[in-house]
């Protein structure tokens, strides 16, 4: 799915989306031919999980932590 797709499904703006990429929050997503980016359901989930963690106030800090921790549990 493209950006606009996903930031509708989440209910995000497409901007929030490229600055939570940005800063390292969401994983980057695979590129189309055309240069256009390419995200899977995975990065809905990883953007929905960073979205219910800044409502509930965490910062940006910890929530990279908690992405982290996802990533390697162990």
């Amino acid at each position: 799915m493209r950006i606009g797709e996903l930031a509708k499904r989440s209910d995000t703006d497409v901007e929030t989306v490229r600055f939570y990429e940005r800063e390292g929050l969401l994983d980057a997503p695979a590129r189309e031919a055309n240069g256009y980016r390419s995200y899977a359901e995975t990065h809905q989930v990883q953007l929905n999980f960073i979205r219910h963690c800044r409502s509930l106030g965490i910062g940006l800090a910890e929530v990279r932590t908690l992405r982290s921790f996802q990533a390697s549990p162990e």
